[in-house]
């Protein structure tokens, strides 16, 4: 499914679309969060399978994909949008009347979307020329041309290691305050060029600044640690029989994301020889099916589709209360 953004005259192909709201909306009638609105691919597909009192939240942090909310919502009574992160999610329900354990489902889309990359003026992409911002919310600070002209050495390569797994990110953290002291950071292909030049070895088939532009977005945007937080807190807004869809995008997410459905859905692990029957520690959540990947038809259609990972989480439809740490 393709969602058209008139106003850079981008297209945006939701990946994934099908199957995430097939394996998502098993209530028609129940309440339904897309963590991750963007420009409202999933959001309208989902709109579709509900009848009655079923209802959709999207939140998002880009005021961008906020204005395309709000004309949804001002098209559908049963849909609102929030401004914010996922990691907000249950202050958004709350705003709506919900309370723990009432959600059915629950899909978060992560990384950056199609039409952020694609914009040059949000400073995503080392492809084109635009302003080194990279912030999904631009009212909040820092963006990455601050940071970048500020942050000490170690930081610097710190991040670039530990969000981007670059090996030569001391080369690259070296070569940033060498450059800011002749004049600051502003533009992407700026940094870019930067990068390159401190890259000794190049990787086939992938420019040298990708694991550094990467690595900048998740810290500017708090990446991983609002995924840890909004993992927490959908499982305890899932409701019996309720079940988290995620969709991530690279090994860092998928990571994080495999590690906390695994444990809640193996459940405490007991000392041998503990006379406990295993009814008795029956884990609340199951995850379903294998992880999925896209086909190779969507991948042809949409290239950005080739790393995606989905992962399912459900909440035993026996069992309530909140029961995740």
């Amino acid at each position: 499914m393709t969602t058209d953004n008139s106003r850079a005259g981008i297209l945006h192909r939701s990946v994934l679309l099908d199957q995430a709201v097939e394996l998502l909306v098993l209530d028609p009638r129940g309440r339904y969060i897309d963590g991750t609105f963007g420009r409202g691919g999933h959001s309208r597909l989902i709109l579709k399978h509900l009848e009655g009192e079923g209802c959709l939240l999207g939140i998002d942090k880009d005021p961008e994909a906020v204005r395309f909310g709000k004309a949804l919502a001002a098209e559908d009574g049963r849909f609102v949008v929030y401004h914010g992160s996922f990691a907000d999610m249950e202050d958004a329900a709350s705003v709506q009347g919900w309370e723990e354990g009432s959600v059915a489902g629950i899909l978060l889309d992560l990384g950056v979307s199609s039409p952020q990359l694609d914009d040059p003026a949000r400073g995503f992409s080392f492809m084109s020329e635009g302003p080194l911002d990279m912030r999904m919310d631009p009212s909040r600070s820092p963006s990455a041309a601050e940071w970048l002209n500020t942050a000490a050495e170690q930081e610097i390569a710190d991040v670039i290691w530990r969000f981007g797994e670059e090996r030569f990110s001391r080369r690259i953290a070296r070569a940033v305050v060498l450059a800011r002291e002749e004049e600051p950071l502003t533009t992407t292909r700026q940094f870019a060029e930067l990068v390159r030049q401190a890259v000794p070895k190049k990787e086939k088939h992938k420019h040298p600044a990708t694991r550094s532009f990467q690595a900048v977005r998740i810290f500017i945007n708090r990446e991983l640690s609002d995924l840890e937080d909004g993992l927490e807190q959908a499982v305890r807004l899932l409701g019996p029989g309720g079940r988290l869809v995620v969709i991530s995008f690279h090994s860092l997410e998928d990571r994080i994301v495999k590690r906390f459905m695994r444990d809640l859905s193996r459940g405490p692990q007991l000392p041998r020889g503990l006379p406990v029957r295993a009814s008795d520690v029956e884990p609340p959540f199951r995850t379903i099916g294998k992880a999925l990947k896209a086909s190779e038809p969507e991948i042809k259609e949409n290239v950005r589709a080739r790393s995606a990972v989905m992962r399912v989480l459900e909440r035993r439809a026996d069992m309530s209360g909140d029961q995740s740490k």
